[in-house]
C-alpha cells in the first residue's frame, strides 16, 4: 500500500539528487515553488498527472515516489519509539523517508537490544533454576567447606596422633579431587551454555524443543499414527491425541473459521473449555494469520507448558507474572476468564486472553486434586477489536521494568520504568 506521507520526502531526496533548484522543477511541473515546498515537506498530499509529471522530470518511476519506505522498517521503528517516552512518533515516516540508513541503523539496534535482552531473560531463568547448576554450586561449596574444616583441624597447632593425621590428609587428597572435579564440570557446563537456546538440561526443555521444530502441529499423530516417544514427549503426544480425537481436524477448523469462541467452540463440541484451548494452540498456522500462545501452570504456579507468542515472553524456569490470568483462573477453578492484557513499555502489544483452571486428575470425593490452569493468548490483530486499554502484564519480576506494581515480589534487573 502506498505509503502517501513520504512521498514528499522522496521528491525532495531525488530533487536534490538530481541537483534541481525548487523554483525550476516547481515550473517544470507547473506549479508555484511555494506548493512544491508544501509537498516535499509532506504537508500536501500528491497523486494523478502531478505525481507522473514530477516522476518524469526527475527521471523516475512514480512508484519510487510513492511506495515510501517499507512497511516493516516503518513498523520496527514505532516500537523502538514506543519504548521512549520523548520520542516523536509522529515523524517516524518522515524520518525513514529522509534518512533510510540512519533509520535501519535504529532498527537493526532495536533488534539487538531485544534479541540481548531475550537472552538475559533465558540465562536469569536458568541462573535461578536449573537444576544442574544449582547441585554443581552446592557441591562445589559443600566440598570447600570441608576442606577448610580438615585444614583447621590440621593448623590448630595441637598434636595430633599420627594415625589421625593420616587419615586427615587422606581426606584432604579425596575432598580436593572432588572439588576439582566439580569445579572443573561447572566450567564445562558454563562454557558450553553460551547458546542459551540449544542447552537443553530438562524434559520440559526437550519437549519444546521438540515441538518447536514442527511448529506446534503434528499431522502424523492427527492421522493416527503412532509415534515413538518417551518421558515428557509420550505424555504430551498422548494428550495431543485425545484432544484430536476429541476435536477433529477439518471440523474444528471449519467451526473456527466462523469465530473463534472458546466457550462457544466447547459447546458445540461437547468438550470442556481447556481441550479447546489446547487445541486451538495445536492447529496449523495460516499464512497471514498471527499465532496464538499457550501457557499452563500446576497448582504451585510453575510452569508446565509454553509456546511462545510474538511480544508476550514466556519464563522458561519458575513461575511467571502473577498479574497474568492465568493465575487468577487458579483462585476460582472452573470458572473461565477472559482479560485483555498488555506488555511493558508505550504502545506495548496487547492480548486477548482465556484462562481456565480445572481437575488434570479425578481422583475421587476423598483424594488429592490435582488442579492444572490453562491460558490462550491472542495477538490483537488476530483478536479483533479490543476496545482501549488492558491490565498491565510483564514476564517475571526479575525482568520486568514496571516499578509501581503491587504483585513484584523481587527487584527488576532492567531499567525500571514509571
Amino acid at each position: 500500500m502506498p505509503c502517501l506521507a513520504l512521498t514528499g520526502s522522496r521528491i525532495r531526496a531525488k530533487r536534490t539528487e538530481a541537483g534541481l533548484k525548487q523554483a525550476a522543477l516547481a515550473k517544470k511541473v507547473g506549479i508555484s515553488p511555494a506548493y512544491l515546498n508544501l509537498i516535499e515537506h509532506n504537508k500536501r498530499r500528491i497523486g494523478g498527472k502531478l505525481l507522473l509529471d514530477l516522476a518524469r522530470e526527475l527521471q523516475v518511476e512514480p512508484s519510487a515516489l510513492s511506495e515510501g519506505a517499507e512497511a516493516a522498517l516503518v513498523a520496527t521503528l514505532r516500537d523502538a519509539g514506543s519504548q521512549v517516552e520523548s520520542a516523536e512518533l509522529a515523524r517516524v515516516e518522515d524520518f525513514a523517508g529522509r534518512f533510510p540508513g540512519w533509520a535501519a541503523v535504529v532498527a537493526e539496534q532495536h533488534a539487538r537490544i531485544a534479541r540481548l535482552e531475550h537472552t538475559v531473560s533465558t540465562l536469569t531463568d536458568r541462573l535461578t533454576h536449573d537444576p544442574f547448576l544449582s547441585t554443581s554450586l552446592h557441591e562445589v561449596l559443600s566440598t570447600a567447606a570441608a576442606i577448610r574444616s580438615t585444614a583447621s583441624i590440621l593448623a590448630e597447632g595441637d598434636a595430633v596422633e599420627p594415625e589421625w593425621q593420616a587419615r586427615f590428609q587422606r581426606n584432604l587428597l579425596e575432598d580436593a579431587k572432588r572439588l576439582a572435579e566439580g569445579a572443573g564440570a561447572l566450567v564445562s557446563y558454563l562454557d558450553g551454555a553460551g547458546d542459551v537456546e540449544s542447552t537443553l538440561s530438562s524434559p520440559q526443555e526437550e519437549l519444546e524443543s521438540y515441538l518447536q521444530a514442527r511448529g506446534y502441529h503434528l499431522p502424523e499423530v492427527e492421522a493416527g499414527q503412532e509415534v515413538a516417544a518417551d518421558g515428557a514427549v509420550a505424555d504430551y503426544l498422548a494428550r495431543y491425541r485425545a484432544d484430536a480425537v476429541a476435536l477433529p481436524l477439518a471440523p474444528f477448523q471449519a467451526a473456527v473459521a466462523e469465530g473463534l469462541d472458546p466457550a462457544q467452540l466447547a459447546a458445540r463440541f461437547g468438550v470442556d473449555l481447556a481441550t479447546v484451548l489446547r487445541r486451538l494452540a495445536s492447529l496449523p498456522d495460516v499464512a497471514g494469520q498471527a499465532s496464538v500462545g499457550l501457557v499452563t501452570c500446576d497448582a504451585s504456579g510453575a510452569l508446565l507448558f509454553r509456546k511462545p507468542v510474538e511480544g508476550f515472553p514466556m519464563p522458561q524456569f519458575g513461575a511467571a507474572c502473577p498479574l497474568w490470568p492465568l493465575y487468577q483462573a487458579l483462585l476460582r477453578p472452573q470458572v473461565p476468564i477472559r482479560a485483555v492484557v498488555q506488555q511493558s513499555g508505550q504502545d506495548a502489544p496487547r492480548f486477548l486472553t482465556y484462562a481456565v483452571a480445572q481437575p488434570r486428575v479425578l481422583t475421587g470425593f476423598d483424594g488429592v486434586q490435582i488442579i492444572e490452569a490453562v491460558m490462550l493468548v491472542i495477538p490483537e490483530n488476530r483478536a479483533g477489536d479490543l476496545g482501549e486499554g488492558g491490565q498491565p502484564v510483564g514476564t517475571s519480576c526479575r525482568i520486568c521494568p514496571r516499578a509501581d506494581c503491587a504483585a513484584r515480589r523481587e527487584v527488576s534487573i532492567l531499567a525500571q520504568e514509571g
